[in-house]
C-alpha cells in the first residue's frame, strides 16, 4: 500500500505516522515531500496510486524521474512545453483491438484512479501519455501506472514483427 504525506511541522508528525501504520524505511523525497510505502520500493506493481487532491503536490524533478524510468520498460520520459510525461507506443492488430487494448487500460486506470492520454493515431498507432495534470508533471503515481500498464497481456492485440 502506498501513502504520501505532506508534513510542515518536520519529524514529528512523520514518526506518529510511521508509528501507527509501520511505514518502511523506503521513501523519495521531491521538493520537500517525502513519499512513503509499505514494503519494497523496488516494485511499482505492488504500489498504489494515492489521490492527488492536494494543492501541495509537485511534479518530480527530470534527476527523478530518469532514476525511475528504467523501472517502466518499454517507455519514454518526454519533455513536452516544460511538462514531463511517459509515453509509449504500440502498433496493433486492428482498430477493434486498439479499442480493446484502451478498455484493458482503461480499466487499470480506473482501479489506480488516473487518467492517462489514450491516442489511436490511423487504425493501428496506439499511444499513451501519463503525467499527473494536477502536479502538473510526472509523480511516481506516473510510474506505478506505467509499471501496470507493462504487465497487462497485450500480445494478443498486437502486430507481429515482419521478419526478412
Amino acid at each position: 500500500m502506498y501513502f504520501l504525506l505532506v508534513c510542515s511541522s518536520g519529524t514529528r508528525g512523520t514518526e506518529n505516522f510511521r508509528d501507527r501504520i509501520g511505514i518502511s524505511s523506503n521513501r523519495i523525497s521531491v521538493y520537500g515531500f517525502r513519499t512513503f510505502c509499505t514494503g519494497t520500493d523496488k516494485d511499482l506493481l505492488s504500489k498504489k496510486c494515492v489521490p492527488c487532491n492536494s494543492k501541495d503536490l509537485r511534479s518530480m524533478t527530470e534527476e527523478s524521474a530518469s532514476k525511475l524510468i528504467p523501472k517502466v520498460d518499454g517507455w519514454n520520459l518526454v519533455n513536452e512545453g516544460s511538462t514531463f510525461k511517459l509515453k509509449r507506443s504500440w502498433k496493433v492488430k486492428s482498430l477493434t483491438k486498439g479499442l480493446e487494448m484502451f478498455q484493458l487500460i482503461s480499466d487499470i486506470a480506473e482501479a489506480e484512479g488516473h487518467r492517462p492520454d489514450l491516442h489511436l493515431v490511423g487504425w493501428n498507432n496506439v499511444t499513451v501519455e501519463i503525467w499527473t495534470h494536477a502536479a502538473g508533471g510526472l509523480t511516481e503515481n506516473d510510474f506505478i501506472l506505467a509499471g501496470k500498464i507493462n504487465a497487462l497481456d497485450l500480445h494478443h492485440l498486437l502486430r507481429k514483427k515482419v521478419t526478412t
